[in-house]
C-alpha cells in the first residue's frame, strides 16, 4: 500500500517572530483597552513601545541565516516566507520607524488628541503587516501583507475626530489606495492565470517560456498592472497626488510614519516582484521604472521648491513633496537592476538610501511636532529664530535637512546619493544620472532655504498663533526629545561610518 505524503509541515516560529510579536502585542493592547480606566490608558503606549522593542530584538537570532517556512511539500526552496538578509534589513527599518513613531505619539495620545486603545492597536497592526511584507515570497502573501499595512493606516490618518482636514485626508488616501489595490489584484489574477502559480520563483520560471502567445499577452498585462499598484504605494508620479493632503491632514507622527514605513512597504514589494518575480521582463520594467524615477524626483522637487513659506502647514507640505522627490531617488537603483546582470547587487543601493532617509526624515517630523506644540499652523516662517529659542532642536533639524540635501556634515546623505548615482551610471543610464544631478541641485535650494531660517534673529520670529498656548520655551516632552535624539545619534553615527552604506550598496541582499 503506497503511503500518502504528509501535507503537515513544521512552522519556524523564530523566523516568524518579528511580525508575529507585533501582531500579538496589538491584540494585547486592544483587549487591555477594554478593562483599563481612563487614568491608566497611558500604560497602553508603554506596552506598545515595549512590544516594538521586543519585536526588534527578535531579529537578533535570525542574523546570518536564511530561514524559510510555509514551503511547498517536496519543494523546500519554494516558500511563502523567507527570512534572508533583505528581509531582516527591511524589518529592522520598519520596526525602528514604528518605534520612533510611537515615541512621537506618546504625548499626543496622553493629551487626549488621539484615542489611546484604537491608536496603538492600529499602529501595531500596520507595523505587523509592514514587517511581514519583505519576507513574503508569493503574490497572495504580498497582497495580504500590503493591505494589513495599509488598512490601519487609513484609520490612523483620520483618527482625529471632528477634524475636517483629517477626515478629508483619510478619504483621499482610502479611495486612491483602494483603486490601486484593485488594479494590483487584477494584475495578480492575470499572472496566476498565465503561469498557474503565485510563488515568485515559479512565476519567474513560467514567464520565461509561456507556450501560448495569448498567455504571454495576459502575463504582460499582469506585470504592468502589478507594477502600477506598487508604484502608488511608493508615491511615484503620477500616482503621488494623495501625498500632500494626506500628510497635512494626518497627525504629525503618522505623516512621518507614512513617509518612512509606508515607503519601505512599497519599495520592498516593488523590489520583490521585479527582481524575484519578473526578471525575464527586465527589458520592460527597467526602462519604465527609469522614466518613473525621473518624473517622480522632478515633480517632487519642483513642487517643494514652489511652497510658500507663509502658507499654513507649509513645513509639512514641503516635507511631503520632499518625500516624493526622495522616492524618485529610491527608484533609480531598482530601474538600474533591469539593465545589469546581477540585479540583487543593484537593489542594495535602494536599501542603503532607505536606511539613511528613514532616520533623518523621521527626525525632521519629530522637530516639526515640537514646533507644532506652540505654532499649530506649522508654517516655515514659524521656524525663524528657532536656534535662539531651542538651540539643540534647531541644530538637529539643520542636520536632518543637510542629510536630505546630501551636504556636510550630513555625510551619510552624500554617500547615499553617490551610491544611487553610481548604480545609474554602471547600468548605462547616464541620462537618468543627469536628471538626478539636476534634481539634487534643485533640492539644495529649498533645504538650505529652510536651514537658514532656523538661524535668523529671534526678533524676526513669527508671533504665536494662539496666545493662550503654552510658552515656546516650555520643556519638550521626554518621549519627543528621545525620538529627536535617537534620530540625530543614528544620523551622526552613520555619517561617521559611511562604509556601512557602501556595504549595503555593494552586497547581494537577495
Amino acid at each position: 500500500m503506497s503511503s500518502v505524503p504528509s501535507l503537515v509541515q513544521s512552522v519556524d516560529w523564530v523566523a516568524l517572530a518579528p511580525p508575529t510579536l507585533t501582531a500579538v502585542v496589538a491584540l494585547v493592547v486592544l483587549v487591555a483597552d477594554l478593562f483599563l480606566p481612563a487614568a491608566r490608558k497611558p500604560l497602553l503606549g508603554l506596552v506598545a513601545t515595549a512590544g516594538l522593542v521586543l519585536a526588534g530584538l527578535s531579529l537578533l537570532p535570525l542574523l546570518g541565516g536564511d530561514r524559510r517556512t510555509f514551503c511547498l511539500s517536496g519543494h523546500p526552496a519554494v516558500c511563502s516566507y523567507v527570512a534572508d538578509p533583505f528581509t531582516l534589513v527591511i524589518q529592522f527599518l520598519v520596526l525602528a520607524g514604528a518605534l520612533l513613531t510611537a515615541l512621537l505619539s506618546l504625548e499626543s495620545v496622553k493629551d487626549g488628541e488621539l484615542p489611546a486603545g484604537e491608536f496603538w492597536f492600529l499602529l501595531l497592526s500596520s507595523a505587523a503587516g509592514a514587517a511581514l511584507l519583505p519576507a513574503s515570497r508569493d503574490l497572495a502573501t504580498l497582497v495580504i501583507a500590503l493591505e494589513v499595512a495599509s488598512l490601519p493606516a487609513f484609520a490612523l490618518v483620520g483618527l482625529r475626530r471632528g477634524d475636517r482636514l483629517s477626515s478629508e485626508a483619510a478619504l483621499k488616501f482610502f479611495l486612491s489606495s483602494v483603486a490601486a489595490t484593485a488594479v494590483m489584484l487584477l494584475g495578480v489574477s492575470f499572472l496566476y492565470a498565465a503561469t498557474g502559480s503565485l510563488h515568485l520563483s515559479r512565476v519567474a520560471h513560467a514567464l520565461t517560456a509561456l507556450p501560448d502567445p495569448r498567455l504571454a499577452t495576459l502575463a504582460s498585462a499582469g506585470v504592468a498592472l502589478t507594477l502600477v499598484g506598487f508604484a502608488f504605494k511608493t508615491a511615484a508620479a503620477p500616482f503621488h497626488f494623495w501625498v500632500p493632503d494626506t500628510y497635512v491632514g494626518a497627525p504629525l507622527p503618522i505623516a512621518g510614519y507614512l513617509s518612512v514605513v509606508g515607503k519601505a512597504v512599497g519599495f520592498s514589494g516593488l523590489i520583490l516582484v521585479t527582481v524575484e518575480g519578473f526578471p525575464s521582463y527586465a527589458g520592460v520594467w527597467g526602462p519604465a521604472l527609469a522614466v518613473l524615477a525621473a518624473l517622480t524626483m522632478t515633480v517632487g522637487n519642483v513642487a517643494a521648491l514652489r511652497q510658500d513659506p507663509r502658507r499654513a502647514h507649509s513645513a509639512v507640505r514641503l516635507l511631503a513633496w520632499s518625500s516624493v522627490g526622495q522616492a524618485g531617488y529610491l527608484l533609480v537603483p531598482i530601474a538600474a537592476a533591469g539593465s545589469v546582470h546581477d540585479p540583487a547587487h543593484a537593489i542594495g543601493s535602494t536599501v542603503a538610501y532607505a536606511l539613511m532617509y528613514a532616520a533623518v526624515n523621521l527626525g525632521a517630523f519629530a522637530v516639526a511636532a515640537v514646533v507644532a506644540r506652540t505654532r499649530p499652523a506649522n508654517r516655515i516662517t514659524d521656524y525663524r529664530g528657532l536656534y535662539h529659542r531651542r538651540p539643540l532642536v534647531a541644530l538637529a533639524l539643520g542636520f536632518f535637512l543637510l542629510c536630505l540635501a546630501g551636504l556636510p556634515p550630513g555625510i551619510i546623505g552624500l554617500f547615499a546619493k553617490v551610491t544611487v548615482f553610481s548604480a545609474a551610471v554602471e547600468a548605462g543610464l547616464a541620462w537618468l544620472a543627469v536628471v538626478m544631478a539636476v534634481n539634487v541641485v534643485i533640492a539644495l535650494y529649498y533645504y538650505l532655504q529652510w536651514t537658514t531660517v532656523l538661524f535668523r534673529g529671534a526678533e524676526e520670529s513669527a508671533p504665536e498663533q494662539a496666545p493662550a498656548q503654552a510658552p515656546h520655551r516650555a520643556a519638550i516632552p521626554a518621549p519627543l526629545a528621545t525620538a529627536i535624539a535617537l534620530a540625530a545619534v543614528l544620523g551622526i553615527a552613520l555619517s561617521g561610518a559611511p562604509q556601512l552604506v557602501l556595504r549595503f550598496a555593494s552586497g547581494a541582499l537577495l
